[in-house]
């Protein structure tokens, strides 16, 4: 009898524990409001936003969650609480902000201040219940895991996890975050816009490429937000800290210190993997690193700067790519570039190690500098130049930046971080000394100051064109304010700017050398030395040579394509010419993958100890690769595009291969072309369906055993079709939106 009465007893109370615990509130669906948030964060054209993988927000705004529950809210008896974890950290704090825990208010006025997280409940009715979640404004950039508690007051609690992950992102469009750009059409441009231009070539011959950035592209948002633990080894915590994170991306964009993305090669021999030139853009190269954990094969500067912005744009840090045309690169921390001339007036490579690049590519990113305080000038903040190109170690490292532009202008180079590298680079002062072995002493044949820092350029803003933002590195040459900086910046590094022989006072003869600009790859040039005699009284007889070698773009490995000896008697005021033709046949074979030659001239002036040398740069152009469409371009309805290139070689072309990219071409489309014969033109069709309203741009690259690293774009406007246009209603804020269905061509 007594066991009978507590096996009733026991039974009455799991009866009682089961009728409380249904009485918990339970989430049975959560809705995240994909579109609605996505369209509202800007971040839509997310490949994991359109196939509904990831939540993708951007702190210091709200976004919307639908709860629906197994019975009716009641505010009275019901608890909800939102437990954020950053999805990565072993251990989980508040204390480090890894870890958040928010209880909704009742309505949504006080979300709570910018530096905080906070939650309201924005109408419950029945079973559902609408909150809005604002991320804190400083909170880690990375991808969080979200658990719903519930409670029943005075009773038992039950959690739900959130199936899917949520990504939150740099705000430029939020002015409490650190990333904040106030412009409109700069945020289009360096945000949201997926392709850009690049320029390399030479100063005097400058050539645009396109480049596919492609931060909404698969898989491309989750190795960014991947390598900043990864590779960028950045703490959680401090993943919402932008000045970290830009000075981690140039360090993790190269594989020198952390087998990073990317592998540098400046040689001619890229066996083993895909030579920098026939990159066309950030894409392939991120996700074939996502997929193998390793550096991709291979890179140059160009190279590490498209994908460096790919991967900011992708966190929401405005990024946009900076070309320095003669760019240093100076070894010494000397602000000078030092180049040592033989007896034979070649340069010595192991007495010369800075150099100048025929361009050099880095990238500038828009952040506030509060760590830098204000200076002289005002506060550091706007562009911060970042530079993945591994030149120099930094802190143990081979990265450089942030910089800011606005200290680098007013020669303050012991700003953190580089800003004395990034001075050089664009304001360094040109040397040429002549070297005639260790015993003897050095004798100064030149100083430049104006060799460095040409057209600093980057694409304009929602313009394919380029615009020269050289005024906001330095102040203009030939002025006492440039001057001035200079003396200033070479006080700061401590070095001795003056030293050895100087060369003689003499200017009766003037040297002028003279490259015809526009040559097309397959043609000869020509190269002209005008010799002036200045002099009313005094003939003067002159002897040099005019020599013309092949070059990377760096300045480096020289091959001498030509060289020829002169001997000029000039009469007081009389001017001969010097001309040197260079042919096709006597260059081709050494050229260099980007075309680039360096052209020097030297000079003895008899019974003087006058020496003259001069060096320059030169490029032949490459053609354009056209694209034609025929029809309308329409979003989701396909089009045949026509791809098409001229050969400008007197020899044909073999093997031959278009790489085509743009919006919704998840892969490179690739099309072989056996032969194009002198003076022939190759065509290749395709049928492309772009996948969503608005702009789009597609880029083409082409290479074959006799020429590569050839390149072009087409810019184009998508029409919306009359069903992808879709008008807001009740409280939304967005009036008239224009929304892709998909990322890809299905």
């Amino acid at each position: 009898m007594l066991r009978m009465r507590n096996d009733g007893v026991l039974s009455a109370m799991r009866d009682e524990a089961d009728a409380q615990s249904s009485a918990i509130l339970s989430v049975e669906r959560v809705d995240l409001c994909l579109d609605d948030n996505h369209s509202e964060h800007h971040t839509s054209h997310f490949y994991a936003a359109a196939a509904k993988e990831a939540l993708i927000v951007r702190r210091g705004e709200p976004f919307r969650l639908r709860i629906h529950f197994n019975r009716d809210y009641s505010p009275s008896k019901d608890a909800i609480s939102f437990i954020f974890t950053v999805a990565d950290d072993p251990k989980p704090s508040p204390g480090h902000g890894t870890l958040v825990g928010i209880v909704p208010h009742d309505g949504i006025d006080n979300l709570g201040g910018p530096l905080e997280w906070g939650a309201g409940i924005e109408v419950h009715d029945g079973g559902s219940v609408s909150i809005l979640i604002k991320p804190s404004i400083t909170c880690p950039v990375t991808s969080w895991k979200l658990d719903i508690d519930t409670k029943l007051l005075g009773d038992g609690s039950k959690s739900h996890s959130v199936a899917l992950p949520i990504y939150v992102l740099f705000n430029p469009w939020c002015p409490d975050d650190q990333v904040y750009l106030e412009d409109r059409d700069q945020r289009k441009e360096y945000v949201m816009h997926d392709t850009t231009l690049i320029w390399r070539g030479s100063y005097n011959r400058l050539r645009p490429s396109v480049w596919k950035i492609g931060q909404f592209e698969r898989h491309v948002l989750d190795c960014s937000l991947q390598l900043l633990g990864t590779v960028g080894r950045i703490p959680p915590a401090y993943r919402g800290d932008p000045v970290r994170v830009a000075r981690a991306l140039s360090a993790l964009v190269n594989s020198v210190d952390d087998d990073g993305v990317l592998l540098g090669n400046w040689t001619e021999d890229f066996s083993g993997g895909t030579a920098p030139t026939k990159w066309t853009g950030s894409v392939e190269i991120l996700q074939q690193f996502y997929k193998t954990q390793r550096p991709v094969k291979y890179a140059q500067c160009w190279n590490f700067s498209g994908v460096l912005t790919t991967i900011a744009r992708s966190l929401g840090i405005p990024s946009r790519i900076i070309t320095c045309y003669s760019s240093a690169h100076d070894t010494q921390a000397s602000l000078t570039v030092d180049i040592f001339i033989d007896q034979n007036n070649k340069k010595l490579d192991a007495e010369t190690t800075d150099s100048i690049w025929n361009y050099h590519v880095w990238n500038e990113v828009w952040m506030q500098r509060p760590d830098l305080g204000v200076g002289q000038f005002g506060p550091y903040d706007g562009w911060q130049a970042v530079d993945a190109t591994p030149h120099e170690s930094s802190d143990n490292m081979y990265r450089v930046g942030p910089a800011s532009v606005v200290a680098v202008k007013n020669g303050e180079i012991v700003r953190p971080f580089d800003c004395g590298f990034v001075y050089s680079e664009v304001n360094a002062d040109k040397v040429y000394w002549r070297y005639n072995g260790p015993s003897q002493p050095i004798k100064l044949l030149r100083k430049d100051t104006l060799a460095i820092g040409h057209l600093i350029s980057t694409k304009a803003v929602l313009k394919w064109e380029r615009e020269d933002i050289t005024q906001s590195y330095k102040y203009e040459e030939r002025t006492e304010e440039e001057r001035n900086t200079m003396v200033k910046a070479l006080k700061q590094a401590r070095h001795a700017f003056s030293r050895y022989y100087l060369n003689d006072n003499f200017n009766e003869v003037e040297f002028d050398m003279e490259l015809k600009d526009d040559i097309k790859v397959g043609e000869n040039f020509t190269v002209v030395l005008k010799v002036t005699n200045k002099s009313k009284e005094r003939a003067h007889q002159i002897t040099g040579h005019v020599n013309c070698d092949a070059v990377l773009y760096t300045g480096v490995s020289a091959e001498e394509v030509k060289s020829i000896g002169f001997e000029l008697e000039l009469k007081p005021e009389s001017s001969d010419y010097v001309r040197m033709e260079v042919t096709f046949d006597e260059y081709y074979h050494k050229l260099s993958s980007q075309a680039a030659f360096q052209i020097s001239s030297s000079a003895l002036v008899a019974n003087t100890d006058y020496e003259y040398y001069a060096q320059d740069d030169f490029r032949v152009r490459k053609p354009d690769i056209k694209f034609q469409f025929q029809g309308s371009i329409v979003s989701q309805q396909e089009v045949d595009v026509i791809v098409r290139l001229t050969n400008p070689l007197p020899i044909p072309l073999h093997k031959g291969l278009f790489s085509i990219e743009g919006p919704g071409i998840e892969k490179p489309l690739k099309f072989k072309i056996a032969e194009i014969p002198v003076g022939g033109t190759a065509a290749s069709t395709f049928k492309y369906v772009p996948p969503y309203a608005g702009r789009g741009t597609l880029l083409a690259k082409f290479n074959s055993k006799e020429l590569d690293d050839v390149d072009g774009y087409m810019h184009y406007e998508i029409e919306p079709r009359p069903g992808d246009i879709l008008h807001s209603s009740g409280t939304s804020r967005m009036s008239n939106i224009i929304r892709r269905r998909t990322d890809v061509i299905p």
